[in-house]
């Protein structure tokens, strides 16, 4: 159920949402290899060190590439040259680096490098936007010039002088991941494969890797903001193929933080190993279960997922603002009962999804999107934000500097409840036990999604019985949450590696659900 690049792009700019969870890494597309740059690879030089900051937060990074405050604000004035209300300038350094076996053997280690800016300029609620992949004067001022033609007047704004804001990271590293060769990641991932094999004999090829990034962003707009961070990712990943009578079965597992090389312990990393085993040996006894409609448990933690794609998806503020969402006029109003209470939270320690700033520079928080059961909040980015006349939340995020920024998901997750997990399965007589998600996809405007079940089991009379698999979830998002009748005490934040994709742009999210029940959800097949 892997969705090939081409299908996420086409169902993206079809305004539908997709997440997805990577059996591999590779639901999206694998980027293709390319040289790796100095320092990426045993035995070549040691990378340049990054500029060191200033004192107070003062904007130094970027100064190292020929950008310094001078030209920003000469940018940002050439964005306001046609009459634009706002100009933004999105500066972004990232450094991807991919290491992976198979079978034991290197068959993949290579490095992606992006450098660019993107230039955005606003007038009203219509926004030019433009990029380029140098940080010269001139490409710069080029690209000003193409976002300031959204406006079409004189210029009426001077760039306010900048106030520098220091960031306190609540993700910093203490050796970045540009300066750690090969050479010591590869035993981690070594690790995973001999794990996996150890754990079962009927594993017989294994998939293992690490994927580590460090980003830094600035962000420098006409309001006088002039901000800075640095985002590090780390992702473990392992899938197995295991065979047994003559079938095959695979599956797998992945962990991802916002971290360092700390983070790939030896602990972790078994955990990893044998849960993926354990994935994908539970397939052998596995088999569909009988379609129709009947009470469905969401399982603490990866169900999550399904609370990302149907219902968060409905409360990012740009679907609200052109009336596309079926929420788009509810703020206030019931939409849940009062057991559900469901937040989007940047400020979870080093998860995948927490920032310390958006990408437009303004600090993330924990919003309240659902309180009680009543709709309290939308996400917003800049654009809504005016629009609706309230403070932005933290939400605007961009793939790179080659996109605008959008409202959207950080890790979004319910809170607790007042049940024992164990009295919301014994509730149930008959209904499924829903575990392990691989795809989701939502239509936004009236919430109907399907979901592709990995694996889950059925509840019989109060108790968990055989396993199944290969199974699709369909319904609608707000319909679900209307008949959500029992939440859990188990809150449950997935740690893997999920993206999201929307308006054509993937990023990396998290989210987390504790046990809970839910009516009118059909179950249906593979292809259903």
């Amino acid at each position: 159920m892997n969705l090939s690049r081409r299908d996420f792009i086409r169902a993206s700019a079809m305004g539908t949402a997709i997440v997805s969870l990577p059996g591999a890494l590779a639901a999206c597309g694998a980027p293709a290899a390319i040289s790796p740059p100095p320092g990426a690879l045993p035995g070549g030089p040691p990378p340049a060190a990054p500029p060191a900051r200033g004192r107070g937060g003062a904007p130094t990074y970027f100064v190292a590439f020929g950008v310094d405050t001078g030209l920003l604000r000469r940018v940002i004035a050439r964005g306001l040259g046609r009459g634009g209300d706002f100009c933004e300038v999105f500066l972004q350094h990232r450094v991807d680096h991919w290491t992976g076996l198979e079978d034991g053997e290197v068959n993949r280690a290579y490095t992606e490098v992006a450098l660019g800016a993107g230039i955005r300029v606003l007038k009203g609620d219509a926004q030019g936007y433009a990029f380029c992949e140098e940080l010269t004067e001139k490409a710069l001022l080029a690209a000003a010039g193409t976002a300031a033609a959204v406006a079409d007047g004189t210029p009426t704004l001077e760039p306010k002088a900048f106030a520098a804001h220091s960031v306190k990271s609540a993700y910093a590293v203490k050796v970045p991941w540009t300066e750690i060769g090969v050479d010591r990641k590869l035993p981690l991932i070594r690790r995973i494969d001999t794990v996996a094999r150890q754990a079962d004999s009927r594993i017989v090829k294994v998939r293992a890797g690490l994927q580590d990034e460090t980003t830094h962003i600035l962000v420098a707009d006409s309001d006088g903001r002039l901000v800075e961070d640095d985002q590090p990712m780390a992702v473990l990943y392992a899938s197995c193929v295991a065979e047994a009578g003559g079938r095959t079965e695979q599956s797998g597992h992945s962990a991802s933080a916002r971290g360092g090389l700390g983070f790939c312990t030896h602990a972790l990393i078994d955990k990893l190993a044998r849960d993926a085993v354990e994935f994908t040996v539970l397939l052998f006894d596995a088999a569909p279960p009988p379609p129709g409609e009947y009470p469905v448990v969401l399982a603490p933690g990866l169900s999550g997922i399904l609370l990302h794609e149907a219902i968060g998806h409905g409360m990012e503020a740009d679907f609200n603002r052109k009336g596309i969402s079926i929420y788009a006029d509810r703020i206030g109003k019931r939409i849940a009962p009062k057991a559900v209470t469901i937040v989007d939270d940047g400020t979870n320690p080093r998860m995948r999804g927490s920032i310390n700033v958006d990408d437009e520079g303004a600090p993330t928080e924990r919003t309240v999107l659902v309180e009680n059961g009543i709709l309290r909040s939308y996400m917003h980015d800049l654009v809504s934000a005016r629009h609706y006349k309230t403070r932005q939340t933290g939400s605007g995020r961009r793939e790179s500097f080659r996109f605008p920024p959008v409202p959207r998901m950080r890790n979004t997750y319910m809170l607790d409840g007042p049940h024992a997990p164990e009295e919301v399965i014994a509730s149930v007589k008959k209904g499924l036990y829903a575990e392990m998600f691989s795809n989701g996809q939502v239509h936004i405007g009236a919430g109907d999604f399907t979901f592709y079940l990995k694996h889950g089991r059925m509840i019989e009379n109060g108790k968990l019985g055989r396993y199944v698999k290969d199974a699709n979830l369909i319904g609608s998002g707000p319909k679900v949450l209307e008949k959500i009748d029992m939440v859990g005490s188990d809150l449950r934040m997935h740690s893997g590696a999920g993206y999201c994709g929307k308006d054509g742009q993937r990023i990396p999210v998290g989210f987390g659900l504790p046990t809970i029940r839910c009516g009118g959800v059909s179950v249906g097949g593979r292809k259903a």
